[in-house]
């Protein structure tokens, strides 16, 4: 347990000196906020039933396409090509926990800078006081699962990212393959789900597997507080399996 605290340590700070990881914090953070400025803006304009928070929410993927990659494109190609993932591996310490440390390191930022747009309905509060509740600004039940939904899939995409640099010695490379990989994961099922098909079998089993996997379907969910243990199970089983592989490749490739 030492062994793992170090080496989760060390990959904290090894992205806290990351170029890629202060990009990433900026253009993610930057483009949240205007975001959340033009949710309020059509708020101002019209009325709707539909909240700022779950407009704000309903666009999380495409931030989350840029970040991820540049936060987990260097976790192992990088170390792979220069070198330092085999001298790494010749110590008492298992792929797992090289790669559990990487996946924690990345997650954990992931979910900071989730965290730092909390801001941003606070302040709306603090200069929107009479309004607040009318406008449905700062509706903590909606909050807090809306946010839920977010750290629960970022497991998974974190896990992909992780998994994509593994594959690969450049971070270009691994930095394209996690967004083609994510854009699939996030976007694949809904995609599918609009595409007409005969009225068969394999037709009706592909509907049900694209419903479960539907990531809008999820989040919609999640804003609207209808919890589901479904998703749960997904996300978080296939974040394992995901570094359960990945594990298995870094091992392979450093043997």
């Amino acid at each position: 347990m030492k062994r793992f605290v170090i080496l989760w340590r060390h990959q904290l700070w090894q992205m806290m000196i990351s170029p890629s990881t202060y990009i990433a914090a900026f253009l993610f953070l930057a483009f949240m906020a205007v975001l959340y400025i033009l949710a309020l803006v059509d708020l101002s304009v019209s009325a709707s039933d539909v909240s700022p928070l779950s407009r704000f929410l309903s666009l999380f993927w495409v931030p989350v396409l840029f970040m991820v990659p540049l936060l987990t494109m260097r976790s192992i190609a990088e170390e792979r090509r220069m070198g330092t993932l085999a001298t790494l591996m010749t110590t008492p310490v298992t792929a797992w926990q090289v790669v559990l440390a990487k996946f924690l390191a990345c997650y954990f930022f992931y979910v900071l800078l989730w965290c730092m747009t909390l801001f941003f309905p606070l302040i709306a509060k603090m200069y929107m006081q009479n309004g607040i509740d009318q406008a449905g600004l700062l509706q903590i039940p909606q909050l807090l699962s809306g946010y839920g939904f977010i750290f629960i899939s970022g497991a998974m995409y974190v896990a992909i990212g992780i998994f994509a640099s593994s594959m690969t010695r450049t971070t270009l490379v691994a930095g394209m393959l996690s967004f083609c990989m994510l854009f699939f994961a996030i976007v694949g099922a809904g995609m599918i789900s609009k595409l007409t098909l005969p009225d068969d079998g394999f037709a009706m089993l592909l509907s049900t597997s694209t419903d479960y996997l539907h990531t809008f379907r999820h989040l919609e969910d999640f804003s609207n507080c209808l919890l589901d243990t479904r998703p749960f199970f997904l996300y978080i089983s296939t974040t394992f399996v995901l570094l359960a592989i990945t594990s298995l490749v870094t091992e392979a490739k450093n043997s």
